[in-house]
């Protein structure tokens, strides 16, 4: 969790708010669970930017006058009180993180995925990671002291194996950061960026052979190209793609079948790569390319083409609703509080 380690590092130097998105519902414009950090002069992440990122930034940097450890949760109906098209519903939580508590941080910080527990006390809150079900709604009286929340957190990464550092490799790896992948990276070479493994022909078939996820083949030797795709054929990757022109599939086609390899095995790969559609040889064209059609893969829930993503873009900025302008909002832990 890159925001676990963001937060740890801005502790050791200044005070840190950070926004929660306990829950959502209805059209938004990040997920539950999503965090976002913010300083007296800096902020790391987004909840979605719009004019709910601008009212919650201005109530984290009012919280960072309060004592380290308070918090509250407030819930905002985007249409209704910020003026937002989206007209979803959000339940929101804003703290001032306690630099005395951050075993949680650093149990959670190398984490894709897990269950977050957070118990709600009038002096701060106590957090452990949980096997528990969550109970996070955004409907309903608002969680006070002395009420317990479970939320999942993330998405377990997509293991995708890459084998080439050349210069589409280098644009794709480039493009994959923040993305919910987790890498392995490969090459015969030597002369190559920081991070790629390096080993002979053998090594990296094996490598092939054993991916279980998705496989990414564009080395700089079509001779390697061809017998990576061989040994991934072997493997259980649900994704074999193979960098090339409409020549190179026919070539390395009508090789495998001559090796042996069943129509529906040489069905699996994916010769050219890349989203259909995107156009371009520039390196980093098809790694946008690329790395979008695996994004394609890799989402939980595909959306149906022309759905876009419109409920997150930033919205045109309004004057702060009354009851947002210049004083916290309540709900910090106090006993009787709304």
């Amino acid at each position: 969790m890159n925001w676990a380690a963001k937060a740890i590092e801005w502790m050791g130097k200044e005070p840190v708010a950070m926004i929660s998105l306990l829950a959502v519902e209805g059209s938004t414009p990040r997920e539950a669970g999503t965090r976002m950090l913010v300083t007296a002069g800096a902020i790391h992440g987004t909840i979605g930017g719009g004019n709910l990122e601008f009212q919650c930034i201005d109530q984290a940097r009012l919280a960072l006058r309060h004592t380290p450890g308070t918090w509250r949760i407030q819930d905002y109906p985007l249409g209704v009180l910020l003026g937002q098209c989206c007209g979803g519903r959000v339940r929101v939580m804003i703290e001032h993180l306690d630099p005395m508590e951050t075993d949680w941080l650093t149990a959670i910080r190398d984490l894709d995925a897990f269950t977050l527990r957070s118990d709600l006390r009038a002096d701060g809150v106590s957090r452990c990671v949980t096997t528990e079900a969550p109970n996070m709604s955004a409907q309903g009286p608002l969680p006070s002291e002395g009420h317990t929340l479970i939320e999942p957190i993330g998405q377990p990464l997509t293991p995708l194996l890459m084998f080439g550092a050349g210069h589409v490799g280098i644009a794709i790896a480039r493009v994959l950061k923040g993305l919910p992948f987790r890498l392995h990276w490969c090459d015969d070479r030597t002369d190559v960026p920081d991070g790629v493994t390096i080993g002979d022909a053998r090594t990296l078939c094996a490598e092939a052979a054993a991916g279980n996820g998705l496989t990414l083949i564009l080395t700089h030797d079509h001779a390697l190209d061809y017998e990576l795709t061989k040994a991934a054929l072997a493997s259980e990757a649900r994704f074999i793609g193979l960098i090339g022109s409409a020549t190179k599939r026919a070539r390395f086609f009508s090789r495998l079948r001559k090796d042996g390899f069943s129509e529906d095995q040489i069905a699996r790969i994916v010769c050219p790569i890349g989203l259909p559609g995107i156009t371009g040889k520039a390196p980093e064209v098809i790694a946008v390319a690329v790395v979008a059609q695996l994004l394609c893969l890799s989402s939980p829930s595909p959306r149906v083409r022309g759905e876009g993503r419109g409920e997150g873009q930033a919205q045109p900025q309004i004057a702060p609703h009354p009851a947002l302008a210049g004083h916290l909002l309540p709900v910090y832990g106090e006993k009787g509080s709304e």
